[in-house]
């Protein structure tokens, strides 16, 4: 992806945000001077992947099959000094933008519809292979219990959520014709290193094409702590 349309969907966000009253932490608007700066009181940002990510999973069309994420808060999996069991996300989907079928080994998550559009989710559990595996997935929505034949489309409205379990594959975009959408993603420790299974084989970060100052830096791009500070 190009810097000038990671920045162009990162201007975008933070309009949408705005709209939304949704509020992100200072850190969020830090320039990449800014970060040079920084030393390790800092390393939990750094450590744990908090901030801004951008993917089109490879596709080359990010409005397409893409996502935008920030992640507020996270533990981390491999490092004890971070005590944290759980991890919140603040996401952004567009009408009828693609988040191919994955699942995770470690995490439960639960994605919630925090405003906007609608949210639609399909689902199926994995086999002993990582495939689609037919038969009747366990669905839970806000407290309700029960099941579907796998491949089902839950519609999730504004402050629905769904809970999502270990080894359930799930993809999701917003609705044609209802806006784009708020998610909300409460969970487990996240890792995206290591912990997601994607049905077919697509890239979680981008290569970036820099032709141009980035306006904020994503997630896996800060510089090392400054030793000064």
């Amino acid at each position: 992806m190009k810097r000038s349309e990671l920045n162009k969907i990162l201007q975008n966000a933070v309009l949408f945000l705005k709209d939304m009253n949704f509020k992100l932490p200072p850190f969020a608007y830090w320039s990449s001077e800014e970060w040079e700066n920084k030393g390790n009181e800092y390393d939990e940002i750094r450590d744990n992947m908090l901030g801004w990510d951008i993917t089109d999973f490879g596709s080359g069309n990010f409005y397409k099959i893409g996502l935008l994420l920030f992640t507020l808060r996270n533990g981390n999996l491999y490092n004890e000094k971070y005590k944290k069991p759980y991890a919140e996300k603040i996401m952004i989907v567009e009408e009828e933008q693609v988040t191919p079928f994955h699942f995770h080994r470690y995490k439960m998550e639960d994605i919630i519809n925090r405003g906007g559009g609608n949210l639609l989710i399909q689902l199926y559990n994995s086999d002993e292979n990582g495939k689609l595996k037919k038969g009747k997935v366990n669905v839970s929505i806000d407290g309700r219990n029960f099941k579907e034949d796998a491949g089902i489309v839950l519609k999730l409205s504004p402050g629905e959520s769904i809970c999502l379990s270990q080894g359930q594959y799930h993809k999701f975009w917003g609705e044609k014709g209802t806006g784009k959408t708020l998610v909300g993603e409460v969970s487990m420790v996240n890792d995206d290193k290591t912990d997601n299974h994607f049905l077919e084989q697509i890239g979680r970060f981008p290569e970036i094409e820099e032709d141009e100052r980035p306006l904020y830096l994503l997630c896996n791009e800060y510089p090392k702590a400054n030793k000064g500070k």
